[in-house]
């Protein structure tokens, strides 16, 4: 019965698990019929390009492929067809906005488009109140934002990452400014805004613009490349539209611009016109050569190289006189064809249904021309847009996914070097992975991590033929650096005229030692400044350089903060900063009556005092049983002790020490007293010493907070730091113009209207004091940043001459001049004194103190070890057991205090048998 119930239960359980199945089944077989039927037989998308210009015409042959292989592809769309209605808009931008209206008008679900920056900035407006997304493989320019253009998809990749990739590069290369050559309409003044910004993230800098108008001439460039060759920046960005960048390099070539010393980085027009007209003519080849230009990087792949391989054919059917070759616009603008197709099926998919509203006029009481009320606000707009920013498929180009900011993933530019008759690649810029001769993509699958040693980029081969790489920077023709010498009249050595008015002096050599090494000559002119009787002041020099009177100084200028707002220095090519110089005193020790302590720290008093003790008691425990010295009352013992212990500091204790333990804890105490002892009256005499050398003058501070007067260089900054950062008042700082007159200053000292001590910077004082041994540098230095050029703000000239600066100083030649100009005098080894000496701390004796423990400890062990063994002997009653612990101590410490006899065996047996000798007699 059993076995008949679990039967039907179970065939009735296996018939309801098939009647769901099946019912399951028709149900999912109803909904893809209703969803396939809800597809329409055909979906209308626009195009609206200029079918003339480089990028339209290629664009329209890779959009044409694009419709026909979507449409023979059932796997995308199935049934549906992809209609596309192309318009030419012939490069005019308001033109471009009609067609793109009419397109609109055709119930398109989608428009490709956008051509220029004019033309997508107003089309998108239009599209996001329709809910069309409009996509542009072509508006590459960097300010369309999805907030701002919701409906605004670029399918191509935005030229704020070639500006990106362009600023990497002159950063690479070591330069710091270059010249933009741009026109002035939304796609030139965007891109350059966005090359200023990433040329500001490597330190770097647009230091002039030339801004051509959009329907530009050759009269209308050539004013502006003359004001460009004007300027002493060589490295020139140009960055305008595909059909005028020839015409700017055809202008340059004439103005001989092209020559070597110059450098042309081109935006990725100049790529765009190789691969779509090369090769070019021959006429137009030696006008670009050594140009850099660059590409949008795509992947190598099977898509790629077969549709490369059929662009023959496919401009072989097309009226063109001469078919174009195929450029990186074309391939985007195929895969923006695929890209639509594969979201127009997850669209279907997901229900999206083409339907459009009619809106009459768009804006209330808005006029009705050119048949606004016609147009149409497609319904499933939101849909099919999510669908576009979700897509992740595989094009010809490479992968196509959109960021979070609605750009291409991973975006990459080749770098392309203009060679004879050809370009040649010489590496690769990655958002990822920067600059390298790699691409991207095996970076990427490699992971690999490139060595700093690795070469970014391959060998270039500049304008002029030349694999030098260019400075960056000129003179302008005919013009010399107009640089001014300070005329002292003090410290000649540094920098003087003669009167034939040549300039010498250690900062003249160093000036030319440098522009040797310069890759460029550089014509100047030296001008003095100063009237020659007195030092002139360089604040005032500094600030005519700023004003334009002066290209550049040369002398001993101090680098300081309120300076460096007026010019800009080089790498200071001589250490700076401001000493304090003195009298030296002859005087007595200024130390306390507790000067005696002073060698040692408290904690090496305290380890020295210590040892003592312990030493002492050690020496009491060995030789109390065996040595009558040690043995007595408890307060003899305990000043015996204490005597002993102390006494071996000098030498001159009395008490002998006959315990072979006790002599050898006696002769390593007396090594650690010898050491302590004579590094004790070393370490004293060595402050004594200095203390007598020692001004009462300490340091620039203590001398801020007396009240003497202070002697400086009239004309220097130092009066300033002393009144800002010191917050000493101008009444006490006492302005000397001379070395003789500083001297006088000392001699009259602080209460006869001369001064105390005197600051001043470091390579002056070391040439005052060289005959002044009376005088000494006080006090530690205050750090200042050395001496160097100035030079007018955002001069390239300043980067250059640091850059030199610090090769001379790898180099011997540096301190060569130095000795020669300013060879140290007799005094000068004086230097600055030593104004405490190093207290003797506890952590350079611990080793010794280690030892002394140690051997302490030692012999206390074989002792107490020696003791009991002998207390074993003599008691054998300990050994038994038979005792309380409390006898056994008692009688052990009774032990020890009993004096023992430790005379020789020998003598001791002699002795016995002289005794038993006598008794026998008697």
């Amino acid at each position: 019965m059993l076995s008949t119930f679990y039967s039907i239960f179970m065939n009735t359980t296996w018939f309801s698990s098939f009647l769901c199945l099946w019912i399951w089944s028709i149900c999912c077989l109803y909904a893809v019929d209703t969803v396939v039927s809800a597809r329409p037989s055909s979906v209308n998308i626009g195009c609206a390009i200029s079918l003339s210009s480089s990028i339209g015409k290629v664009a329209k042959i890779a959009i044409d492929a694009a419709i026909e292989d979507v449409n023979s592809s059932p796997a995308v769309l199935g049934d549906t067809r992809l209609n596309i209605y192309i318009r030419d808009i012939q490069s005019n931008g308001f033109l471009g906005i009609i067609e793109t209206l009419q397109l609109l008008e055709n119930e398109a679900v989608a428009i490709i488009g956008g051509e220029t920056a004019v033309i997508a900035r107003v089309v998108s407006r239009l599209a996001n109140d329709l809910s069309v997304p409009l996509l542009s493989f072509s508006a590459t320019y960097p300010s369309m934002s999805p907030l701002q253009q919701p409906f605004f998809v670029l399918t191509a990749q935005s030229d704020n990452f070639q500006m990106a990739a362009i600023a990497t590069m002159i950063h690479y290369y070591g330069w710091s400014d270059v010249v933009a050559v741009y026109t002035d309409d939304d796609d030139g003044r965007n891109g350059i805004t966005a090359l200023a910004d990433k040329l500001a993230e490597v330190h770097c800098s647009i230091s002039s613009r030339a801004v051509l108008k959009p329907q530009m001439s050759r009269d209308d460039i050539t004013d502006k490349l003359v004001q460009v060759g004007s300027v002493r920046t060589r490295i020139i960005v140009l960055h305008v539209p595909v059909a005028s960048g020839l015409m700017v390099f055809d202008v340059a070539y004439l103005l001989n611009m092209t020559r070597n010393g110059y450098v042309w980085i081109a935006t990725s027009w100049l790529s765009t016109i190789i691969d779509t007209d090369g090769p070019l003519p021959a006429e137009v080849r030696k006008k670009i050569q050594g140009v850099l230009t660059l590409r949008m990087h795509t992947q190598d792949s099977k898509l790629k190289r077969s549709f490369f391989s059929r662009w023959k054919n496919l401009t072989s059917t097309e009226a063109f006189s001469d078919a174009p070759g195929l450029n990186m616009y074309g391939l985007y603008a195929y895969d923006t064809v695929w890209l639509i197709a594969n979201a127009l099926d997850s669209f279907f998919k997901d229900g999206g249904n083409v339907s459009f509203t009619n809106v009459g006029k768009l804006y209330d009481g808005g006029s009705t021309l050119f048949n606004l009320d016609k147009l149409k606000i497609f319904d499933g707009g939101d849909l099919l847009l999510n669908k576009i920013e979700q897509i992740n498929v595989t094009g010809i180009a490479g992968p196509i996914s959109f960021t979070l900011d609605r750009h291409l993933s991973s975006p990459a530019y080749e770098i392309l070097n203009v060679i004879g008759s050809e370009y040649r690649g010489i590496g690769y810029w990655s958002n990822l992975s920067g600059l390298s001769v790699l691409p991207p993509e095996a970076l990427y699958s490699k992971e690999a991590n490139l060595s700093s040693t690795t070469p970014q980029l391959s060998v270039v081969i500049w304008p002029g033929e030349t694999t030098v790489k260019p400075h960056g920077w000129a003179s302008t023709d005919n013009a010399e650096l107009k640089i001014a010498v300070p005329n002292r009249v003090t410290y000649t050595e540094l920098v003087s005229m003669d009167g034939q008015g040549t300039f010498n002096g250690f900062c003249i050599a160093v000036f030319e030692a440098v522009l040797k090494l310069l890759p460029y000559p550089v014509s100047y002119k030296l001008m003095p400044f100063g009237d020659g009787k007195i030092n002139p002041n360089y604040t005032e020099l500094l600030l005519l350089i700023a004003a334009g009177e002066y290209d550049a100084a040369v002398g001993d200028i101090a680098i300081v903060s309120d300076r460096v707002t007026l010019v800009d220095f080089t790498y200071p090519f001589f250490p700076g900063g401001l000493i304090v110089v003195a009298p030296i005193p002859i005087g007595e020790s200024r130390h306390s009556m507790w000067a005696f302590l002073t060698p040692f720290t408290a904690q090496m008093w305290g380890m020295i005092g210590a040892s003592f003790i312990v030493v002492g008691a050690v020496t009491w425990i060995l030789e109390h049983r065996v040595n009558d010295e040690f043995r007595g009352p408890p307060g003899e013992q305990l000043m015996t002790t204490l005597w002993f212990s102390v006494s071996t500091l000098f030498t001159v204790h009395q008490e002998k020490v006959v315990s072979t333990l006790g002599k050898v804890v006696l002769i390593v105490w007396l090594f650690v007293v010898l050491i302590v002892n004579q590094s004790y009256i070393a370490s004293l005499g060595s402050i004594l010493t200095a203390e007598r050398l020692t001004s009462r003058i300490q340091s620039a501070r203590s001398l801020a907070s007396s009240k003497d007067p202070i002697g400086y260089s009239m004309g220097s900054f130092v009066k300033d730091f002393l009144i800002d950062e010191l917050r000493i008042p101008s009444s006490r700082l006492v302005p000397l113009s001379s070395p003789e007159e500083i001297d006088k200053a000392f001699q009259h000292g602080p209460n006869n209207g001369g001064i105390a001590a005197f600051i001043g910077e470091r390579a002056y004082m070391e040439l005052f004091l060289s005959t002044r041994c009376h005088l000494m540098i006080v006090g530690r230095e205050i750090t200042a940043n050395g001496w160097a050029f100035a030079f007018q703000k955002d001069s390239p000239l300043a980067v250059d001459m640091s850059t030199a600066i610090v090769k001379l100083a790898e180099t011997d030649e540096l301190q060569s001049i130095y000795a020669t100009w300013l060879t140290d005098g007799a005094c000068s080894s004086t230097g600055e004194v030593q104004l405490h000496a190093d207290r003797l701390e506890l952590r350079r004796f611990l080793g010794l103190f280690i030892v002394c423990a140690i051997t302490c400890l030692l012999a206390l062990i074989i002792f107490f070890a020696q003791t009991v063994w002998q207390f074993g002997r003599n008691n054998p009653e300990a050994s038994s057991g038979r005792s309380s612990w409390s006898d056994l101590l008692q009688r052990l410490l009774a032990f020890l205090d009993k004096k023992r006899d430790i005379k020789p065996r020998k003598k001791r047996k002699r002795f016995e048998e002289i005794s038993n000798q006598i008794d026998a007699d008697e």
